[in-house]
């Protein structure tokens, strides 16, 4: 039995948890995207601004290499400060949607060659761009919990929670 679960669906949770997001850090101030990522990482993120900047990121490359551009150069991008990684992040959203608007429906499902550092990666734009949905998904999930190990916790974030396919968000049962 189909799910009828759509990619607009995955957006919309994203922009939802973006919003979210954006607000929290807000309330809690620049010195949160500060909080360690932990010593036993890669060393590429070391911080919670690292997560948020790898995630805004990686969708605006995955759009530019898919748009046949050069790559844009996020190294003078701030990892310290929400307005710009979140204005960033406006931007690399609006390409997406940009992007999903106006690629051929026919060039969906053939593959292409995506340089990504020293390797080569073969797949589809439908793919690609469920991975860059997916991907976020999973960092916002990385960073509830550095946040929540490190004694700061907010609201859920579980898609169930979410205003996406209506809404999910439920009251406390008295005596419960």
């Amino acid at each position: 039995m189909p799910i009828n679960l759509t990619l607009d669906d995955l957006m919309d949770y994203t922009a939802w948890e973006r919003q979210k997001w954006h607000e929290w850090l807000r309330q809690h101030g620049d010195e949160a995207l500060k909080i360690s990522a932990g010593p036993h990482g890669d060393g590429r993120f070391t911080t919670v601004g690292d997560l948020v900047k790898h995630m805004f990121s990686a969708e605006k490359r995955y759009i530019d290499r898919l748009s046949g551009r050069e790559l844009t150069d996020t190294a003078s991008l701030p990892n310290d400060n929400i307005e710009a990684l979140f204005q960033f992040g406006e931007q690399s959203r609006k390409e997406l949607k940009e992007f999903l608007e106006t690629f051929p429906a026919q060039e969906w499902d053939v593959p292409q060659e995506l340089k990504l550092g020293n390797h080569v990666l073969t797949a589809t734009p439908r793919k690609i761009v469920l991975h860059v949905v997916l991907h976020e998904i999973r960092h916002w999930a990385q960073i509830a919990t550095l946040l929540r190990l490190n004694g700061l916790s907010g609201e859920f974030h579980d898609f169930l929670f979410s205003p996406v396919m209506g809404r999910g968000r439920g009251r406390e049962q008295a005596g419960a």
